[in-house]
């Protein structure tokens, strides 16, 4: 009789809103409550699976959470699994390690939440035993391996570990409790899961090492279909994993060539065509886009001053076509002077390629916008830092197309002033 269960991590329930583009309230209330949606669906995805457990590695909270909503919240979907029998395995990654929630909460009994210190909680189905094995963090930070705290395979049984690491390091992650995969599969265990990057990844080997990536994107540096692991262990101790759908949001980065159109209405029908094709492609609930618009058009003078305009305009086509969400627009035309239209006589335009040219040539500024920008990174959470680059060189970069925008925006302001329109 085999041995099932799912394994997610990174709910991060009550996250709160990290992107400043979120304007529209609706949008708002969409994103803030989808975390929420996705603990539902994954209790759903258990209850119909029957399965015998539920394993969350980690950051099922988004810090020290104090809201009793959240508790009752919790505690309804807990229940629900309690009343089927199925069992809840949990540790306590570095984001819900100081939770209330977990200290006061009053968890049923089928819920196992793992300390500071390794422990075994054994089990049978049919044939199989079964041993889980957990360690939560014992405070928010935790820069030494846990691995060699894992107390040894159980003989005979089919090891299940679960650890909230971020392996050897990964982009816009801060370093927790640090392993080498090879080190996963050395140790004896037949399936690993981890938390902690929010990217799914699945490394083959000796044991099944799954980092499940998190069930629900929060922005769009976190874009994609989000999904768990449905594991089942047969009798013959062969692991199989399936992933599953559990994102009710899908944040997506949708780009718009606009080369050749010089018409407001053929724009906005491109944006409209772009978000059709993405809603057909997006398999959760909802769309949430990100539109840039790029190419060589007549247009970008008008689209860099009215941006707000075409913004509103991709808002009524996503209503049209039905949940489908703009979260930002961004702008990336080419310069304005290299448009075949554009008279080289044209003082805006070449007031534009001067701006270009000195304000990134000039070091003064350009030290004191790295260090704005510098100081923006600081207050940031290190898993929304992405768009600034992610190493030195792709931070110039940035610098570079800030600076360059700016210049371009100014110049489009002046173009209308010099065209008088309002």
């Amino acid at each position: 009789m085999a041995y099932r269960f799912v394994h997610t991590a990174d709910l991060h329930l009550d996250s709160p809103l990290r992107s400043l583009a979120l304007r529209n309230a609706e949008l708002a209330d969409l994103v803030s409550d989808a975390s929420r949606q996705a603990l539902v669906a994954i209790v759903d995805l258990c209850l119909e699976e029957q399965v015998d457990a539920l394993v969350i590695a980690g950051d099922l909270y988004d810090g020290e959470q104090t809201s009793m909503k959240t508790a009752r919240f919790l505690a309804s979907q807990l229940e629900r699994l309690h009343r089927s029998g199925i069992c809840v395995f949990k540790i306590r990654g570095n984001h819900d390690a100081m939770s209330k929630i977990a200290r006061e909460l009053v968890m049923p009994d089928t819920v196992k939440i793992f300390g500071g210190h390794a422990e075994i909680v054994e089990a049978t189905k049919g044939s199989l035993s079964i041993a889980i094995h957990g360690l939560s963090f014992a405070k928010p930070h935790a820069p030494d391996p846990l691995l060699p705290k894992f107390k040894p395979p159980v003989a005979g049984a089919v090891n299940i570990g679960i650890m909230h690491t971020s392996l050897a390091g990964s982009a816009g992650h801060d370093v927790y409790a640090p392993c080498n995969v090879l080190d996963l599969h050395a140790s004896g265990f037949d399936y690993w899961a981890l938390g902690h990057l929010h990217q799914r990844s699945h490394h083959p080997g000796a044991a099944t090492v799954i980092m499940p990536g998190m069930p629900q994107g929060r922005d769009i540096n976190e874009s994609g279909v989000k999904t768990v692991s449905l594991v089942t262990v047969a009798d013959d101790r062969t692991v199989t994993v399936e992933e599953r759908r559990t994102s009710i949001a899908q944040f997506e980065r949708v780009d718009v060539d606009l080369t050749g159109v010089d018409d407001w209405r053929d724009a906005a029908m491109a944006v409209e065509a772009a978000l059709t094709a993405q809603r057909d492609r997006t398999v959760s609930p909802h769309l949430v886009a990100r539109l840039r618009l790029s190419g060589r058009t007549p247009l970008s003078w008008q689209l860099r001053r009215d941006v707000d305009v075409m913004q509103a305009e991709a808002e009524q086509r996503g209503d049209l076509i039905g949940q489908t969400w703009i979260e930002k627009l961004e702008l990336a035309f080419e310069a304005p002077s290299t448009l075949a239209d554009a008279s080289a006589a044209d003082p805006v335009v070449g007031l534009a390629a001067l701006m270009r040219d000195e304000v990134i040539a000039n070091s003064g500024f350009r030290d004191d916008i790295r260090e704005m920008v510098r100081d923006l990174l600081a207050d940031l959470p290190a898993e929304s830092r992405a768009f600034a680059g992610h190493d030195e060189a792709g931070f110039e970069r940035f610098i570079d197309t800030l600076l360059a925008n700016g210049a371009e925006d100014i110049a489009a302001r002046m173009k209308a002033a010099d065209r008088g329109e309002s």
